[in-house]
């Protein structure tokens, strides 16, 4: 049992959880609680910790793994959670292609542009698998995927959502041009509320850093503004609930499209 704070592996996963520099050099990332270690693919766990607690219930899961008992005290410093679950995972870091996000019929993507709030980055990661999006693509200043805060607000959706980090967000506007996907901005100026475009085609949506919105530079570049209507004194929504509209809106398209052809 793991049982000391000087433990060279304490001292490792507590680096990984607070330093994006070092998980992108090892290539890992850290997880944690029950849910996320049960929807973990097997192949990309590298090591996992648990508490006498959750070896007691659930040895038959863990037999599957290589793992480590570690006492509670110590457990709590290695998580980064008040609550910890007794169960914390090193997770191999997936990584994927522009056209594992593209390359599928009419695909539906979020290209993000510098968000900051980990947990906004995590609640549209979720909502994407839960509205069909094929993928997400983040500008190189958007905030880091695999932060703690932003694992845990996927909800494990980190597992199955591709995504893809780029220098230069409008250096891929050729290619959706080209593969006939039209790019709509959330945009104040939209000429067109957004439940008046088709979204049943090949379909970006871009969404904008939540203190600034979008840049000049690539809204200029949008197929189409777009705008979400608001009343009151109401000037912006968050960026996970813009996205979140945006999303279901297009999977309400294409759901109605597919039962009408059914």
């Amino acid at each position: 049992m793991i049982s000391s704070s000087s433990n060279s592996q304490v001292k490792h996963i507590i680096k990984l959880n607070h330093k994006t520099k070092e998980r992108r050099r090892e290539k890992v990332f850290v997880t944690e609680g029950y849910k996320m270690f049960n929807e973990a693919p097997k192949d990309w766990i590298l090591d996992v910790y648990v508490t006498q607690k959750f070896e007691q219930q659930h040895r038959e899961e863990l037999l599957e793994h290589h793992y480590e008992v570690v006492s509670d005290p110590i457990f709590s410093l290695m998580s980064d959670t008040l609550t910890p679950q007794g169960v914390l995972c090193v997770i191999r870091m997936p990584f994927y292609s522009l056209d594992d996000i593209l390359g599928k019929e009419s695909p539906l993507c979020m290209i993000l542009e510098d968000l900051q709030d980990p947990g906004n980055l995590g609640t549209i990661m979720r909502t994407s698998e839960g509205a069909g999006v094929t993928g997400i693509i983040l500008s190189k200043n958007t905030v880091d995927l695999f932060n703690p805060k932003t694992i845990r607000a996927t909800m494990g959706s980190i597992y199955r959502i591709p995504y893809l980090y780029v220098e230069d967000l409008c250096s891929i506007l050729t290619e959706l041009r080209d593969r006939k996907i039209t790019t709509f901005a959330a945009h104040l100026d939209g000429k067109h509320t957004y439940d008046r475009e088709d979204y049943t085609g090949g379909t970006a949506f871009f969404i904008g850093n939540e203190g600034n919105g979008l840049s000049q530079k690539l809204s200029k570049e949008a197929g189409r503004l777009i705008r979400i209507p608001m009343e009151g004194n109401v000037e912006s929504l968050n960026a996970a609930v813009a996205s979140s509209i945006l999303m279901y809106e297009a999977y309400r398209q294409r759901r109605k499209s597919y039962l009408t052809k059914s």
